[in-house]
């Protein structure tokens, strides 16, 4: 099959240095318009990946990230935030990205290059055939995340991508691939654009479809958040007057108990308070 990066030819706008900010503005939006329509398409490629992922999880998986520079630090991104989100712990979606939390900040020269260091830094969670890796290389190409996801398929691990071209060597060495194809970028190149946007989309899809299948949400409320600010605080106090119709005193007084909304509306249906 051919593989054509889009990710890299060229934009659709010129001279870009003799426009005026609102014109900037206008033509950026036109293009990110795009993004949800590409997104739309690969649905049945992230239906198929995120049953995986359940499936996994529930037997004691764990899900797995991995990429370089853009990519890299939107796993990171994803798996930081289902802790507080969901209340799972912190081992549970994990990301991972070349050069290490350095290059969260600062970009590590080379790192994405390596043919090593992405099977020795998933090696270093203890790694199982139980688990689930997602490698993200809006080009497709990265062999620090294509090196890891070929060793854990000799490896029995089952793997995902999530990539901006069609048919590219990430994608042919995933399992369950998943191909967003946004076209080229409005600055040619700048993959943290348009692709690192429907990169972004899947991965809110995949983790909030994944986490309501295990049954971290009621409702449509983060019923199992972590009450880390007042702000979450407040939220949790409503979410129990909603849910049990008491005042928001009682609900303040059994949040306080039980420090978990599920938990509060749990014990007060059950007649423990």
């Amino acid at each position: 099959m051919d593989f054509t990066k889009t990710t890299e030819q060229d934009s659709n706008y010129n001279h870009l240095e003799k426009m005026e900010i609102h014109e900037l503005l206008v033509s950026i939006n036109t293009e990110d318009k795009t993004v949800p329509i590409a997104v739309e398409k690969a649905l049945p490629q992230i239906e198929n990946l995120i049953q995986v992922i359940v499936n996994q999880l529930k037997i004691g998986g764990r899900l797995f990230y991995i990429g370089a520079g853009t990519s890299g630090r939107l796993g990171i991104l994803d798996a930081s935030e289902c802790p507080p989100t969901f209340g799972v712990p912190h081992e549970l979606v994990i990301g991972i990205i070349a050069g290490g939390d350095t290059a969260i900040r600062k970009a590590v020269e080379f790192a994405e290059d390596s043919k090593s260091l992405g099977w020795e830094d998933l090696n270093s969670h203890n790694i199982n055939q139980k688990d689930v890796v997602i490698g993200i290389a809006a080009s497709g190409t990265t062999p620090y995340v294509i090196s890891a996801l070929e060793a854990c398929n000799k490896n029995n691990i089952t793997t995902g991508c999530i990539t901006c071209n069609k048919n590219s060597p990430l994608s042919k060495a995933s399992k369950f691939p998943i191909e967003v194809i946004v076209g080229p970028e409005f600055v040619t190149g700048s993959s943290r654009m348009k692709a690192g946007t429907g990169q972004k989309l899947v991965l809110n899809m995949i983790t909030t479809t994944t986490m309501i299948q295990l049954g971290h949400i009621k409702g449509n409320k983060m019923v199992d958040m972590q009450l880390s600010n007042n702000k979450l605080v407040d939220r949790g106090v409503r979410m129990i007057m909603h849910e049990l119709k008491i005042s928001q005193k009682e609900a303040e007084a059994l949040l306080d108990t039980h420090k978990n909304v599920r938990l509060a509306i749990q014990n007060y249906q059950n007649g423990r308070t």
